[in-house]
């Protein structure tokens, strides 16, 4: 009965601040419609990955049931025993509903996925608000198309590190895209994500400042103020990260052999979409992470669904040459700006390490659909600049027009 009534509780609380941030943000009717599909869509989402993960295995029924073996916790087991970085972060939230209050593992889905879906929201609405135009393929708008893809929903839908990453990243640049109101936002969302995964806590702190420094829209006394704030994190935050890790130094080469050692269970001939990455040359390694699985690849329906978003994330990508202009570089939204900063180290770095498709499809969820929206912005900012440039022509030849006929009325 309890797991009914929290159920019904975060679907009521969801539904509700639907309205209301569309309402906040002007979104038009037919978008805050968007949102209530894509709340229902994601909850369906938190019913199938608790029955594949109950059918194949997984971290997540470890994390709510405290069957994680490798975490070996010294003393009585209380909430705050848990308190850590990495898997015993998850277990510290998982332990008042799990531990004390007795949820049921579908429910502590609901939760986590409540979390994923906010996420995607924050993206949502700020795509909403700040892309000029729109863009189809195939006859499809990307926009709020992109929103409903398999993968932004199924590895953000259930407990797990990989929903409070995509949360917090979300949230962070949600409130770095008003950082004079949203500052505040912007660290609670950075301790979640460093909590959970410190050496994506490194990369996002990392990269917004970068942004910050190469943006025009962030004035010249608060881009050395929140620069100089973000550098100072950075820094701060190194220790911790590398104690974290069990690293001696922050380094891609040091990330590629944790990450290659943390999944040498998954990277074997014994797991269906595992493959020798050694043997790759780099561009292969990038394309590898980046834009597979393909159709060839795909071990089961996930896979092969998968197939045709990275699809068109490989086509989306053969416009950025095109479209790249420093004019649409310095208009882009802070948000995607950071992201993709994020994205380039935290990419580097897992494609030289992950050979498996599965960890691959997940660990990239956190970040891929910056990429997707750079280029999709990219797209949208020139189409716009077209779209101008006619409007300019039409108006140019109206008004010769009317000149031309006015000099003809003038005469008779």
């Amino acid at each position: 009965m309890l797991d009914i009534l929290v159920i019904l509780l975060v679907i009521l609380a969801l539904v509700n601040s639907n309205a209301s941030m569309a309402k906040r943000f002007g979104l038009p009717k037919k978008y805050e419609l968007h949102l209530h599909y894509l709340l229902a869509y994601h909850i369906f989402f938190s019913f199938f990955f608790t029955w594949y993960i109950l059918n194949f295995g997984g971290d997540s029924q470890g994390y709510w049931k405290f069957g994680m073996e490798q975490v070996l916790i010294k003393g009585e087991k209380t909430w705050f025993s848990y308190f850590g970085e990495g898997t015993t972060f998850i277990l510290w939230l998982c332990y008042i509903p799990s531990q004390l209050m007795g949820l049921s593992y579908l429910t502590g889905n609901i939760l986590f996925g409540a979390l994923g879906f906010i996420g995607i929201r924050y993206i949502f609405v700020m795509t909403a608000e700040l892309f000029p135009t729109n863009h189809e393929v195939l006859g499809i708008p990307l926009f709020p198309t992109v929103f409903y893809f398999l993968n932004l929903h199924f590895w953000s839908a259930g407990v797990g590190k990989d929903v409070i990453c995509f949360w917090g990243i979300a949230w962070f640049l949600f409130a770095i895209q008003e950082y004079k109101s949203r500052w505040w936002q912007a660290a609670i969302a950075l301790f979640f994500v460093y909590l959970a995964r410190p050496h994506m806590g490194q990369a996002l702190i990392s990269g917004a400042g970068m942004a910050i420094l190469l943006g025009s829209e962030v004035k010249i006394a608060y881009k050395i103020v929140l620069s100089g704030l973000a550098i100072t994190a950075a820094f701060l935050l190194l220790p911790s990260t590398l104690e974290a890790l069990k690293l001696e130094e922050l380094s891609f080469e040091a990330l590629e052999t944790m990450s290659g050692v943390r999944s040498q269970g998954l990277n074997t001939s014994n797991v269906g979409s595992g493959f020798d990455i050694s043997s790759y040359p780099w561009p292969l390694k990038l394309f590898t992470y980046m834009f597979r699985p393909l159709f060839v690849d795909a071990h089961n329906f996930v896979a092969f669904f998968s197939s045709f978003e990275n699809l068109l994330y490989l086509w989306l990508s053969l416009f950025i040459y095109r479209n790249w202009t420093p004019e649409a570089i310095r208009d882009m939204p802070l948000f995607i700006k950071a992201g993709m900063i994020t994205f380039v180290p935290v990419t580097l770095a897992f494609m030289n390490a992950l050979s498996n498709l599965g960890i691959i499809m997940r660990m990239k969820n956190m970040t891929m659909i910056y990429f997707l929206l750079f280029c999709f912005f990219l797209i949208a900012y020139n189409k716009k600049l077209r779209i101008q440039k006619v409007k300019e022509k039409i108006r140019f030849y109206q008004e010769r027009e009317r000149i031309r006929k006015r000099k003809l009325a003038s005469r008779e």
